[in-house]
């Protein structure tokens, strides 16, 4: 998904993912159940159409109704997935040390589901969880860590190699590491994503965010 700074907490704002035994995977939905689905259309609209003033009271009565979602199917890693995103986002409105305790539940979140089924909607898990180990601060304030964001970022990747949230979360962590061109690279990349059917507003709010960071790294990478 966009905590205090820009870089503390400007937190992800839509992604997905997650790992299992054989049968749990035989037993997981392969499709979002409708309430699922209504968290993730409800998360679009919070997040790109929703005023500012108006965007943190938003996200937190989508918690409840995601936390309902989830309470009814708890082998959901999709559900798991959904929460944790819409805990990441209200952290990131929310801003300060008050959102270190969302972000924790939401890394939980995001690592159950990892060990349900990995392959989630897409490996998002693991973009989602890379995106909070770069964006939350490091020990001693909170579990921030640049080498296990990498690691997620390219596991999320290689499970979805022409995803939009995927390639723009990888684009602005390299931006974040000084990697100017490999962060142009994933970014233009975003952007030539294919569309996700059913998420048209989430991929036009995503394009326009990487269009957004990707002037700022070409005018960087312009005056080296």
């Amino acid at each position: 998904m966009s905590f205090t700074s820009p870089h503390l907490f400007r937190l992800l704002a839509g992604l997905l993912l997650l790992a299992a035994s054989a049968l749990t995977l035989a037993t997981e939905p392969t499709t979002l159940s409708p309430q699922v689905a209504a968290v993730r259309d409800r998360w679009a609209e919070v997040n790109y159409n929703t005023p500012k003033p108006q965007r943190e009271a938003a996200f937190e009565a989508l918690v409840k109704q995601a936390a309902a979602a989830r309470a009814m199917r708890p082998k959901d890693a999709s559900a798991l997935i959904w929460e944790g995103i819409v805990l990441s986002s209200t952290a990131g409105e929310r801003g300060g040390l008050g959102a270190l305790g969302l972000v924790k539940q939401a890394r939980k979140n995001f690592e159950q589901a990892l060990a349900i089924d990995p392959d989630a909607l897409d490996g998002s898990a693991y973009t989602s969880l890379g995106a909070l180990y770069y964006q939350v601060p490091g020990w001693p304030v909170g579990f921030g860590n640049d080498d296990k964001a990498r690691e997620l970022l390219r596991k999320g990747l290689q499970a979805n190699p022409e995803g939009i949230d995927a390639n723009y979360f990888y684009g602005d962590f390299l931006r974040d590491q000084g990697d100017w061109t490999g962060a142009a690279a994933a970014l233009e990349k975003a952007l030539a994503a294919p569309p996700r059917p059913g998420r048209e507003l989430a991929d036009q709010g995503r394009r326009s965010e990487a269009s957004v960071l990707l002037a700022k790294v070409r005018t960087h990478l312009a005056s080296d």
